[in-house]
C-alpha cells in the first residue's frame, strides 16, 4: 500500500503521455468535392482526436488528486514521491497543454489568407506554458511549507484544465456563448493572450486557495462553496464552456479572500 501513490503519480504521467500521443495525431487535412465540374477545397480538422488528449489531461488530474489524498491518508511523504509528482504534472499540464494550444494556433493559422507562408514560429509561443509549468512546479518544491493553506501562483493543474476544456468547447457547443468562444478561438491574438495571462498567473504573487479547506468552518470555506455553487449552475447553461468561466470565478474569488487571522494564530 505504501507505493501506491507513486502508483496513481505514475499513471498521471501514462495518462499525460496518451493525452500528447493523441493530440499530435490531431493533423488537419482537407478533402476535394467536385459539384458541376468544379472542384471545391475544404479543410477537416482533428477535432476528436484534440477531445481524447483532453479527457486524458482530465483523468491525470484526477490521479493527481488521488496520489496527494491516498499519501496523506497513509502517511507515506517522500522526496522522491514530491519530485516524481512534479515532473508527472510537467508532462500533462504543463506539455500536453502546450500540444493543444499549438495546435489551435496551427488551426487559425491555416484559415489566414496567406496560410502557406505563415511561420512555424508564430506557434512556438504555445510552449511558453510548458516552460513556466516547470518554472511554477519547481518554485513550489522549495516553498511547499509555506504553501499549506494557499497556493502562491495558480497551480499548474488548473492550467492544465481550462487549456483542455478549449478542444472539448469546440467539439461541444450547443449554448450560444460555446459557439462564440469557438469563433473567437479561431482568432490567434486571442489564444496569445491566453497564453501570457496563464503563464503570468502561474508565477504569480497571487494566493490561490486550495479546493479542499484547512477547515470546516464557513470563513475558511466560503470561497470553495461560492465557486462550486457558481460552477453548478453554470454547467446546464454553458456546457463545457463553464470549465473557463469557473476558472474566471476562481481567480477572481482567490484576489477577494482572506484567510482568517485568528485561524492563523492557532
Amino acid at each position: 500500500m505504501k507505493h501506491l501513490p507513486n502508483l496513481l503519480t505514475l499513471g498521471n504521467l501514462f495518462c499525460g503521455c496518451l493525452a500528447i500521443a493523441c493530440i499530435l495525431s490531431a493533423q488537419p487535412y482537407y478533402y476535394v468535392r467536385v459539384d458541376n465540374g468544379m472542384p471545391t477545397f475544404n479543410w477537416v480538422y482533428g477535432v476528436e482526436q484534440l477531445c481524447f488528449g483532453s479527457l486524458f489531461i482530465f483523468i491525470a488530474a484526477l490521479c493527481d488528486l488521488l496520489d496527494g489524498l491516498t499519501a496523506r491518508a497513509l502517511k507515506v511523504f517522500s522526496p522522491i514521491g514530491k519530485d516524481l509528482d512534479s515532473l508527472a504534472d510537467v508532462v500533462s499540464f504543463g506539455v500536453a497543454p502546450s500540444m493543444i494550444l499549438y495546435k489551435l494556433l496551427f488551426d487559425a493559422a491555416i484559415q489566414e489568407y496567406n496560410a502557406f507562408e505563415v511561420s512555424m514560429l508564430s506557434m512556438a509561443p504555445a510552449f511558453l506554458i510548458a516552460c513556466f509549468a516547470a518554472l511554477r512546479l519547481a518554485k513550489f518544491n522549495i516553498t511547499s511549507d509555506s504553501q499549506k493553506s494557499h497556493f502562491i501562483g495558480m497551480p499548474v493543474p488548473a492550467t492544465g484544465i481550462i487549456v483542455a476544456s478549449l478542444p472539448l468547447i469546440i467539439w461541444w457547443h450547443r449554448s450560444d456563448i460555446a459557439v462564440k468562444i469557438t469563433y473567437w478561438l479561431q482568432y490567434k491574438w486571442l489564444l496569445y493572450c491566453i497564453i501570457a495571462l496563464l503563464c503570468f498567473l502561474m508565477v504569480s504573487k497571487v494566493k490561490f486557495f486550495k479546493m479542499i479547506p484547512a477547515k470546516m468552518k464557513i470563513a475558511w470555506m466560503w470561497p470553495q462553496l461560492v465557486l462550486l455553487v457558481g460552477a453548478g449552475i453554470a454547467i446546464p447553461f454553458l456546457e463545457f464552456a463553464a470549465i473557463p468561466v469557473a476558472f474566471i470565478l476562481y481567480i477572481l474569488l482567490s484576489l477577494v479572500y482572506k484567510q482568517p487571522i485568528t485561524a492563523e494564530k492557532q
